[in-house]
């Protein structure tokens, strides 16, 4: 296919910045490429190719040097806010800290304030549900628009259509079934699962850790034990393999120094879950996604 580049560098669309590259690539920058997808996905059910789409690379590890099918990236940027409704209508690959920050400042709307800081794209806090000191993403939404990859049909999903559930939805569940477009919010209104006086942007400043990473790594697997904490407590705080590390600053936070590769992480994410199993009998359950060939 004519508009499909071959062999392209994508270390950069990971912020792990592993070195790998994709045999086939395709960015979507304007919503009038959205109608070439199913020319895409015809080519590549044809010659029998998978396909990986991705966004901010925020919440996604490579774990492989090349890529051997198509990787589509979304680049579908632009929001507008709407005073007088309150109404936030927003293309999927925005990120949400810029997104909140600009309400707040261009705006004088803060409703989003525990946002400023959180890593990802919007697309990627609907598909996630995002969570931030009791604010969730559901509580605002109103509906998406999307692409079924199934009927190839663009649909409207409204908040009963969603399925949303901690740090989960729809989008979640039927992984690989949607390519979001835009999403429309009401921020008329503060939701929240429970108060917060903690002062996010200083959290995120200080007390995480800036390097090469995608945030808290595992799942936290119950309320009362936290991977951090488990992490830590099994001495694994601090520990290097190579160009890989769990920050002193958060032991949750699996680090990539920029010299060394995607095993050096696979081998710590999997040292860790071992003997997290051995010393408590639980699971760690990674939030990022490891994508392989």
């Amino acid at each position: 296919m004519h508009f499909l580049q071959k062999n392209i560098d994508i270390s950069q669309y990971s912020n792990f910045k592993t070195p790998a590259r994709a045999e086939y690539f395709f960015e979507l920058e304007d919503e009038s490429h959205v109608e070439r997808l199913k020319e895409i996905y015809d080519y590549a059910e044809e010659e029998w190719l998978k396909i990986l789409i991705i966004g901010g690379g925020t919440n996604m590890l490579f774990a492989f040097d090349e890529y051997k099918w198509i990787v589509i990236k979304n680049s579908l940027w632009w929001w507008t806010y709407d005073k007088s409704t309150q109404t936030l209508e927003s293309y999927s690959n925005e990120h949400i800290r810029e997104i909140a920050q600009s309400l707040e400042l261009d705006y004088g709307q803060n409703l989003w304030h525990r946002f400023i800081g959180l890593p990802g794209s919007i697309w990627w806090a609907l598909f996630w549900n995002a969570w931030c000191f009791g604010l969730e993403i559901e509580n605002n939404f109103l509906e998406v628009e999307a692409l079924d990859l199934k009927s190839w049909e663009k649909k409207t999903l409204k908040k009963q259509d969603m399925n949303f559930s901690y740090r989960s939805s729809r989008l979640k569940e039927e992984d690989g079934q949607w390519f979001i477009i835009k999403i429309k919010f009401d921020l008329s209104k503060k939701i929240e699962k429970y108060h917060s006086d903690v002062d996010n942007i200083d959290f995120r400043e200080n007390k995480q850790p800036k390097w090469n990473s995608c945030g808290s790594f595992f799942k936290n697997p119950n309320r009362e034990q936290s991977a951090g904490a488990l992490i830590e407590a099994v001495w694994l705080k601090w520990f290097q393999y190579w160009g890989a590390f769990f920050s002193e600053k958060h032991a949750n936070f699996l680090m990539h120094e920029g010299a060394g590769k995607w095993q050096d992480l696979v081998y710590l994410i999997e040292l860790a879950q071992k003997k997290v199993k051995e010393e408590f009998q639980l699971d760690l359950v990674n939030e990022v996604r490891i994508i392989r060939n």
